[in-house]
């Protein structure tokens, strides 16, 4: 898929007269990174320039086609409604903060302290050790880098999870189908998640399955379950930005966008906890209807 980028056209006359004066494309590549172009756009842009003067054909306009995969990710408008508070069915949410980039929300009230302690109650002789998904093989196994007791439920497996569920479509926009397993995490004194990110990386066969039967993951909405005395604070390092996990209190970011990129600035870790435990309820969002291995498709 390619997507259309704008190609200024003084950037494109300044890059016609380096090239026809002898600089090297690749000076000029770094030139316009210098200046806080992309690296893959600064290469497609000096690329366009190049094969039309190496070929005597037309200059580019004023836009440029590059491959989705080497553009810089398109950030989109959030999913969820404006403004600073919104109802939900019976619910009046109340946004706490926006991020731009990624795309987030943090919210307060999106599930009530009866809810936050029931869905506790519900996971708690279930817990397991935390597994994610293996980047070479694709299959799941213990976490080395998370160190937290989790359980996944099935989708509307009570009346409770259900209702999260169309509550959460209601949030987002997004047909609940798409939801993949409610995940319930548990992280005791010490426990934490190093840097992750949320999307599959299509770079082995189970991975590319679960992405063709479901489409990628596209947004995650993580909330917390109880007050967390020290740490356990969700980090973005690459952008500076935590929030503190308190009970009602739901954080909703998007990574995807319509031209299948994924956003590598959603990174993020969970801080150890330093006291108490964290709970923490995690719903992942996929880009159609999750369909989980093994199961029959329509």
């Amino acid at each position: 898929m390619s997507i259309t980028v704008n190609f200024a056209p003084e950037v494109r006359d300044w890059i016609a007269h380096n090239l026809r004066r002898g600089v090297e494309p690749q000076a000029l590549i770094q030139e316009l990174v210098n200046r806080n172009a992309k690296p893959e756009l600064a290469q497609a842009m000096v690329g366009a320039v190049a094969s039309a003067l190496a070929h005597g054909g037309p200059m580019p306009g004023d836009t440029l086609e590059i491959d989705a995969d080497d553009a810089p990710y398109r950030l989109e408008p959030l999913r969820v409604p404006e403004g600073a508070r919104f109802r939900l069915g019976e619910r009046e949410v109340r946004v706490l903060a926006r991020l731009q980039r990624p795309a987030g929300v943090l919210m307060s009230d999106l599930l009530s302290t009866a809810e936050c302690e029931a869905l506790i109650a519900l996971a708690r002789p279930r817990l397991r050790r935390s597994t994610v998904v293996d980047p070479v093989t694709g299959r799941d196994i213990v976490a080395g880098h998370r160190s937290s007791d989790g359980m996944f439920f099935l989708p509307r497996e009570t009346p409770l999870i259900a209702a999260l569920e169309d509550r959460i479509a209601e949030l987002t926009g997004i047909p609940a189908e798409n939801g993949e397993g409610l995940q319930m995490l548990h992280y005791s004194a010490g426990a934490e998640s190093t840097p992750h990110v949320d999307y599959l990386q299509p770079g082995n066969e189970a991975n590319r399955e679960s992405i063709a039967r479901s489409g990628q993951r596209v947004g995650t909405l993580l909330m917390y379950l109880n007050d967390v005395p020290g740490g356990g604070e969700t980090v973005f390092p690459q952008i500076g930005y935590a929030v503190v996990p308190q009970q009602g209190q739901s954080f909703y970011f998007e990574y995807g966008n319509r031209f299948g990129q994924s956003d590598p600035l959603s990174l993020h870790a969970a801080a150890p906890v330093t006291a108490g435990e964290k709970w923490v309820a995690t719903k992942w969002i996929r880009s159609r209807r999750f369909v989980p291995r093994g199961a029959a498709q329509d």
